[in-house]
């Protein structure tokens, strides 16, 4: 059992589009919510995003604020979900490149699980990073000039990333704690 972790007041940002790996979004999302953080789903457009199980879809998932609205300074941290689909989609869209850029620029903690990464390679952010990620990116992330190794949760700075579904317990575990010490950072 993860220790419980107390993320009261944290404001995480979750960026997604349709396509979205239905248990890398409600699972972590959980979590946080039951540790006290204040999550927001941000995504391209305004009404529901819709969630896969692998490849057959499942939930929508209420969309809370798009790109448009979303202002990187209102947020202590960032969840990135997986999905080839909601991965691929999100890498290319420039408003979700300069909300990553921007809280990286500020130091802002990062969980990105399964396919996310893609989002930091095309924002230009991998580099001389060590990582994890779904197996199919590891050359996508050594190309940008990461270091990729295939472990259940990597931890680098203000990241944690993970391969997959089946890591979420392990995931959960290191986001809460990551995004715990930010918020005992800032007070």
């Amino acid at each position: 059992m993860a220790q419980q972790q107390d993320l009261g007041g944290l404001k995480v940002a979750i960026l997604a589009l349709d396509g979205f790996e239905q248990a890398e979004l409600t699972e972590p999302r959980k979590a946080l919510d039951a540790a006290g953080a204040k999550t927001t789903v941000i995504s391209a457009k305004a009404g529901q995003v819709q969630g896969f199980q692998h490849d057959k879809p499942g939930d929508k998932v209420d969309v809370d604020m798009t790109l448009d609205q979303a202002d990187p300074s209102q947020f202590d941290a960032v969840l990135l979900p997986g999905g080839v689909m909601n991965a691929d989609t999100l890498r290319a869209n420039p408003k979700a490149q300069k909300f990553v850029q921007a809280l990286q620029q500020d130091g802002k903690p990062f969980a990105v699980i399964c396919h996310a990464p893609w989002l930091l390679v095309s924002a230009g952010l991998v580099k001389g990073r060590k990582m994890t990620s779904y197996h199919t990116l590891q050359d996508d992330l050594r190309n940008a000039g990461a270091q990729w190794s295939d472990q259940a949760v990597v931890r680098d700075g203000n990241w944690v990333s993970s391969r997959q579904p089946d890591d979420i317990p392990q995931f959960n575990q290191a986001m809460l704690a990551l995004f715990a010490r930010q918020l005992q950072a800032a007070h």
